[in-house]
């Protein structure tokens, strides 16, 4: 790391200069050679002619390009554990409880230039808990310090769902999915009653037993809380759609294999899609008809799409690749790029703090080597609220980005019979 960026790390409240970049917004059109002003954490200026403080740090990013950091709206690093096998809906599970903030998987995202994740527990529920939105801020030392917080202070996120095969299974899951459908059903009526029972405390009633279960998805109930749905088939799709038409929570819909099927529904109900895209064979039988063309399609549609990396489906260093697969379907380029930004933090309620490059939102930016969408592009540098937060040329960092021996280790080892020297490897 050059002495430059040392001191743009550890100098807080002074303004840094990325300059003689092409700079891609993604609000607004692309500016073939600009800069990105930047002080305490937030962007000051964007443009071709910004007049640079004399006390600024300067970075020369000629050659470079500069784009808003990347947003994943459904991954599972970090260590994903959330509801356990004793019911098939448990939203009193909360992920936040389950994750590692030492788990190398962070610095495996930032190395793919991602900053902000909405982190999932798994799918074989039909409500595994509540999801949390983070931040990769470098140098914390508790998830805590990474989350995104709703104005009561509280750690911000959304209910993970599913239906399909994933929850199906033996008593108390459900064997079919009907059955999956009515649990859910029974689940939000108990929660409509106990909004009821909340609302009458308020006019001098009596306050009805804690359930924090309950409180979850009342919050989904009131909007607080957006329900992230997996989903792959298109019966599956119009499934939820019904659910969430007939309970009244807000809806992004996940995976949606198989969308095109359904896509004037799915516009109809104003509800955005987070798509995975796959591109080598196998998986789950549901998930066969999963098409390169979702995305242009439900664009078309007037459908809000972003894609996700499902991490570990799709390794988060590769997350340039899902929208360069939505392109060579025919997706426009300006809505793959919003796909991986913009649209991703409008379906985490976070579109007026992050997902493009405009004054006022926080300093999170990828610089890259060229082209987002070019299979020869690096992440040069990823940047967290004005701080560097990966940088390709510091051999720590590199090792996350490339892999080799010692890469993505969780801890350092620790017991003698790890050493090859130690006689005890023999025995």
């Amino acid at each position: 790391m050059s002495l430059l960026l040392l001191l743009a790390v550890s100098l807080a409240g002074q303004p840094m200069a990325f300059t003689n970049a092409h700079i891609i917004p993604v609000e607004g059109p692309e500016i073939q050679r600009g800069t990105l002003l930047v002080e305490d954490g937030k962007i000051l200026a964007v443009g071709e002619s910004i007049e640079i403080p004399e006390d600024a740090l300067v970075q020369d990013c000629a050659n470079q390009v500069i784009m808003p950091g990347l947003i994943c709206t459904h991954s599972h690093i970090g260590g994903w554990g959330g509801a356990d096998r004793s019911g098939p809906i448990q939203p009193d599970a909360r992920i936040i409880d389950a994750l590692n903030p030492r788990s190398s998987g962070w610095k495996r995202a930032l190395a793919g230039g991602l900053t902000s994740l909405n982190v999932m527990p798994g799918s074989g529920h039909l409500l595994s808990g509540q999801t949390v939105y983070l931040k990769l801020r470098p140098r914390v030392g508790t998830i805590g310090e990474m989350a995104y917080r709703f104005p009561d202070g509280s750690p911000m996120g959304g209910i993970k769902m599913a239906n399909g095969t994933n929850p199906q299974g033996a008593p108390p899951f459900p064997g079919t999915r009907s059955k999956a459908a009515a649990l859910v059903r029974q689940k939000y009526l108990e929660a409509q009653k106990y909004q009821r029972d909340l609302e009458a405390t308020a006019d001098g009633g009596e306050a009805p037993p804690r359930d924090l279960g309950l409180e979850a998805l009342v919050e989904a109930l009131e909007g607080k809380r957006v329900v992230h749905h997996h989903t792959h088939r298109a019966d599956d799709i119009v499934t939820v759609l019904r659910l969430s038409e007939e309970f009244g929570f807000r809806l992004v819909l996940h995976h949606v294999s198989e969308a095109i099927m359904v896509a004037e529904e799915i516009a109809e109900a104003n509800v955005p899609c987070s798509v995975i895209m796959i591109d080598s064979p196998g998986g789950k039988q549901e998930a066969i008809n999963l098409s390169f063309e979702t995305g242009r399609v439900l664009d078309e549609h007037g459908v809000k799409v972003a894609y996700h990396t499902d991490d570990y489906i799709t390794d988060s260093r590769y997350f340039f690749r899902s929208a360069a697969l939505g392109i060579r379907a025919g997706l426009a380029r300006d809505t793959a790029l919003a796909s991986l930004s913009l649209h991703g933090a409008e379906m985490m309620d976070l579109g007026d703090q992050i997902g493009s490059l405009v004054p006022g939102k926080d300093a999170d930016f990828v610089i890259l080597s060229g082209d987002p969408f070019s299979i020869d592009t690096r992440v040069q540098q990823t940047w967290v609220e004005g701080n560097l937060a990966f940088d390709l040329a510091n051999p720590s960092d590199r090792l996350f980005a490339e892999g080799g021996f010692g890469g993505s280790n969780e801890v350092n080892p620790y017991m003698c019979c790890t050493k090859n020297e130690c006689e005890g490897c023999a025995q």
